[in-house]
């Protein structure tokens, strides 16, 4: 949800805390759900969530620059510590 919402879109999750209730209800009902809201976005979301659950590409680097002030950071953070700005999702 933090790859989607730094990026802009709008965005809901649904039945985040049903696992607990799996095998009291069925477990195709306990599953997270992200919803996005304006369907616009749809085909953007697609391609954060897919880039996200592949992770950085093979010698990508590893560090980024925040587009603010200029701070180097390392590549797992996603807001830099000195001015708080949320790095971009599709920057590597």
């Amino acid at each position: 949800m933090n790859v989607l919402a730094t990026a802009g879109v709008s965005c809901e999750s649904h039945n985040r805390y049903l696992n607990g209730a799996m095998g009291e209800i069925p477990a195709d009902q306990c599953t997270l759900e992200i919803w996005i809201v304006d369907d616009r976005d749809e085909a953007l979301a697609l391609r954060l969530i897919e880039r996200a659950r592949k992770g950085p590409d093979a010698g990508a680097r590893p560090w980024w620059r925040c587009r603010r002030c200029g701070e180097w950071l390392e590549a797992q953070f996603t807001v830099c510590w000195q001015c708080q700005t949320e790095r971009d999702p599709l920057d590597d």
